[in-house]
């Protein structure tokens, strides 16, 4: 957009009049003006100066040779390129008010007749400039404040600080119209910069962490928006800038966008340069709050579950456990291993929900699950236990599922009993195959079956998982298990096929995955 035709002061204005001397006058009153005139005999000439010049005006003669002024005056307004520009109709032979009339019907902002006094030809070409100005001024604010409400959202939308840094970039790019930086700090104290409306890649900086916060600190100490013009923006390629500084804590690093001077001309432009640091700033903030919960969430979690296997070369296993990508809540997936005599009982179960409810049932059971244990009790009577457990003091939030395998090496057997919970995958020479075991899910006081004895092999993979790894929405569960069935084999190093299976299958899961893979020795 013309910047002329924001402001007020001169503007370039277009005179097209076939009479020598008619335009000279008019021209010559314009330019005493202050404005800058450029001349056009003719209809034709002057479509052409339109089409490859910027005019914030157009003096027009009703009668061109070529063409009716009331015919340039349509195809002016009938331009999206154009449109917008006023024209004043001036006319030597004026006769019938419907001459006007038709002027003014067909596009004119005003129509005037020779001979014309300079003060009023002046004032009218004022009048049709300050309306041109201000409704250009309002046009342009509401497009940009279109874009701000859409670089507000992408701002919004963002899932991680890369994201966000760039969605700040290419907003305040779209917003202001000029190449834009945007620089924040993750919480591993990393400074991400991003670039938008950048035409040069090489453009992009890639400072120091110590430098950029510094620098930010100092201009902005406090809390709260910042704008600042500097010579140097540490982030920002062009000099000088002007940058905006934002954050919503003082033990938080300031966020910075920085745009080029002439991107903010006025209060207007440095208020949607002050509103996109702040809706940066929050934005941050909110991933900074999820980071903090997800990793304390993360912390706890792991501090519920067995801090190392127990170690047996005839039965060798590994574990993992990987919390659910887009919740920062605690969950309730456990896995354990307890050595009974000779013995090994192998346990993994699923609390429903996320929540801290939800852990502190997790480590209840599991902490009834190892008394019991010890106490020497069966599989089917340890479920028995805690489903009584659970009916009594979690009666609202207590299912549970749970697979138990007492393992006993020199009888080469394992016990299974299961309470609603993903079925081990056994594999062997012969394939992967699921057991066939089940019973009702923890917490409801139903009857169960005794432990089922199976036979275990040297050489047999047996591997638990919770159904994190299983299940995907809007995808059958079934499905879903065929394909962890297929991606088995007896024979893979039990730590590559839990890293794989993570890979393969558990990448973008709304829910925890507990994971154990053990082998009885060929």
């Amino acid at each position: 957009m013309n910047p002329s035709a924001m402001g007020g002061g001169p503007a370039r204005v277009l005179v097209v009049d076939d009479l020598e001397a008619s335009r000279f006058i008019a021209c010559s009153w314009l330019r005493r003006s202050g404005h800058t005139v450029v001349e056009a005999t003719t209809a034709a000439e002057a479509l052409r100066a339109l089409g490859s010049q910027s005019f914030d005006l157009v003096l027009l003669d009703v009668h061109l040779p070529d063409m009716s002024g009331y015919d340039v005056t349509e195809r002016i307004k009938a331009d999206p390129r154009t449109s917008s520009i006023p024209v004043v109709m001036l006319s030597a032979t004026y006769i019938e008010p419907e001459d006007k009339v038709t002027g003014l019907t067909r596009g004119a902002d005003a129509y005037l007749t020779e001979p014309v006094d300079p003060g009023e030809l002046l004032a009218n070409v004022e009048a049709a400039l300050r309306y041109h100005r201000a409704r250009a001024l309002a046009e342009h604010l509401a497009v940009r404040l279109t874009r701000l409400t859409t670089a507000t959202f992408a701002i919004n939308a963002a899932t991680t600080f890369e994201g966000l840094a760039e969605a700040a970039a290419i907003g305040a790019a779209d917003v202001l119209d000029a190449e834009a930086t945007a620089v924040l700090t993750n919480p591993d104290g990393v400074v991400c910069v991003a670039t938008g409306g950048v035409r040069q890649p090489e453009a992009r900086l890639r400072p120091g962490n110590a430098d950029v916060e510094q620098w930010m600190s100092s201009h902005n100490p406090g809390v709260g928006v910042t704008v600042v013009e500097a010579d140097s923006v540490p982030w920002h390629a062009a000099l000088p800038a002007v940058a905006a500084l934002a954050r919503t804590k003082l033990r938080r690093p300031p966020i910075g966008i920085a745009v080029p001077p002439w991107a903010v001309i006025g209060d207007d432009d440095r208020n949607l340069l002050r509103q996109l640091a702040q809706a940066t700033a929050l934005a941050a903030e909110g991933l900074l709050t999820f980071a903090e919960e997800h990793s304390l969430a993360l912390t706890l979690q792991r501090s519920l579950l067995p801090r190392e296997l127990p170690h047996n070369a005839d039965l060798p296993m590994t574990a993992r456990y990987v919390p659910a990508s887009s919740n920062a809540e605690i969950g309730g997936d456990f896995y354990d291993v307890i050595e009974l005599d000779g013995r090994m009982l192998i346990a993994i179960g699923d609390v429903c929900g996320h929540s801290i409810e939800a852990a502190t049932v997790m480590a209840e059971v599991r902490h009834t699950l190892r008394a019991y244990a010890v106490e020497g009790h069966r599989p089917a009577e340890i479920l028995r236990r805690v489903d009584a457990l659970l009916e009594r003091f979690h009666p609202t939030g207590g299912l549970t599922t749970m697979c138990l395998l007492l393992v006993d090496l020199e009888a080469g057997t394992m016990a299974v009993a299961n309470a609603g919970h993903v079925p081990p995958l056994i594999a062997d020479e012969d394939g992967a195959r699921y057991s066939t075991v089940k019973g009702p899910l923890l917490g409801i006081g139903l009857d169960r079956p005794e432990a089922t004895e199976l036979p275990l092999p040297r050489g047999t993979t047996v591997l638990l998982t919770t159904d994190g790894l299983v299940e995907r929405p809007g995808v059958d569960l079934d499905e879903g298990m065929e394909r962890l069935r297929a991606a088995v084999s007896h024979d893979d190093d039990m730590d590559d096929l839990a890293d794989r299976l993570l890979a393969e299958l558990g990448q973008g899961k709304q829910d925890d995955i507990a994971l154990l893979v053990l082998r009885r020795r060929a």
